[in-house]
């Protein structure tokens, strides 16, 4: 979207690479507080659970947007580049990024799991005032250096996430909003997809291919290539990449960041693959994607305003 169409106005601006959302894409991060408009899209490798607790918010994702009140919850896939554009000033959410592996664990429907894969964003009003309670202290124990907490708020989390499909939800695109109200659980073929996205987010910025990730999995390659495919909407080459681009955006938030080292650094073999997937799914190089997000940290907020 171009900036000039932005609604971001004079609020402080979300820096993509200024967390580490993209710098660090297998790691499951929680996340409580106002929200930051977005001045570009962004992306990352995890599946994306917000909870309103207070205020408005407003989302552009690839092909569809909406709006989450207070009391209201999304989930969707990061991988789709993906713009917070407006948030009120008494704006509050809570949440987390769901790296695969953690998204794998989970009981969800395969109507559920498959359609986020593809780009759909799941939307509830299921909540409650326990969910206030809860987020905020699933953030706390997280937060807190001590492990046993840490695992029993991720525990909790998923618990929470899972929930999700025994009460009245939607899945929104641009096209058609469907109301559901559950379906079967994923079978038991989603603990070697989580096996595979294990090795996958361990060696992701080394020189592996699928080979080398259906074999941690015990898995034919084919077989392992295909099952994949099924339950995420990509292949297993896209989803490597798809990590690399996550790390490699945040490393060109780095003064002084050079293109060719960051394609190195960031797994790719060539500068001209890197150029051609971080295009792919940006739109633009990642010359310029560093020259506009440079542009954009050193604007005065009000340059935003229409």
């Amino acid at each position: 979207m171009d900036l000039a169409e932005s609604k971001i106005g004079t609020h402080a601006i979300y820096q993509p690479g200024a967390s580490s959302i993209e710098g660090s894409p297998t790691a499951l991060q929680m996340f409580h507080a106002h929200p930051l408009v977005m001045a570009m899209p962004h992306w990352h490798a995890q599946v994306e659970v917000n909870y309103v607790m207070r205020g408005t918010v407003h989302y552009r994702m690839s092909d569809h947007e909406f709006r989450l009140n207070a009391g209201e919850m999304c989930l969707f896939w990061g991988g789709q580049p993906h713009q917070m554009d407006e948030s009120s000033d008494d704006s509050l959410y809570a949440g987390a990024h769901l790296p695969l592996i953690y998204f794998f664990r989970l009981r969800l429907p395969i109507s559920i799991s498959s359609r986020l894969m593809k780009g759909e964003t799941l939307l509830t009003s299921a909540t409650d005032a326990a969910d206030n309670e809860n987020f905020a202290r699933w953030f706390r124990y997280a937060k807190s250096g001590d492990s046993a907490k840490a695992q029993h708020a991720v525990d909790e989390l998923l618990l929470r996430i899972e929930r999700i499909a025994l009460e009245p939800y939607s899945m929104t695109t641009s096209k058609t909003t469907v109301s559901l109200e559950g379906d079967q659980p994923h079978p038991n073929s989603s603990r070697s997809v989580a096996r595979m996205c294990d090795f996958i987010a361990a060696n992701f910025l080394q020189d592996i291919d699928s080979v080398d990730i259906a074999r941690a999995a015990d898995l034919h390659p084919k077989y392992a290539m295909n099952l994949f495919k099924r339950s995420t909407g990509m292949t297993i080459s896209k989803y490597v990449t798809l990590l690399r681009l996550s790390r490699a955006q945040a490393m060109l938030m780095s003064e002084g960041a050079n293109v060719l080292q960051v394609a190195m650094d960031s797994g790719f073999g060539s500068i001209s693959a890197f150029n051609k997937s971080f295009r792919h799914i940006a739109g633009m190089s990642p010359s310029d994607f560093r020259r506009d997000i440079r542009l954009v940290t050193t604007m005065p907020a009000g340059a935003f305003q229409n």
